[in-house]
């Protein structure tokens, strides 16, 4: 599955009725609860990376992913947005770029 795809999914569950679909649901309750669930399973895992379990890694790794494209749709950015960013990066080295979101 690509990110594309899961992008797909993200979009078509949005637009079911929330009393169906967790992730229209999730959306109805707005942006800021949305980023506060990435943020949840983001801290989920970074404590599976901690405890060096990497299936439990990798579970919580298909959370992030999944919930940074449900946040991404609730504010409208794409991912091919997202790309765009980063093949612009791509041009700079990575210590280049961080220095210059530093100014």
């Amino acid at each position: 599955m690509t990110l594309e795809e899961l992008e797909q999914i993200v979009a078509a569950r949005a637009s079911a009725a929330p009393e169906d679909s967790w992730t229209a649901k999730l959306l109805s309750k707005g942006p800021e609860k949305v980023a506060e669930k990435f943020g949840e399973e983001a801290i989920e895992a970074l404590i599976e990376a901690v405890k060096g379990d990497a299936q439990g890694l990798t579970s919580e790794a298909a959370d992030v992913l999944f919930h940074l494209l449900v946040m991404l749709h609730s504010r409208g950015v794409s991912v091919a947005d997202v790309m765009t960013e980063l093949a612009a990066r791509q041009s700079r080295s990575g210590l280049a770029e961080k220095a210059s979101r530093s100014e």
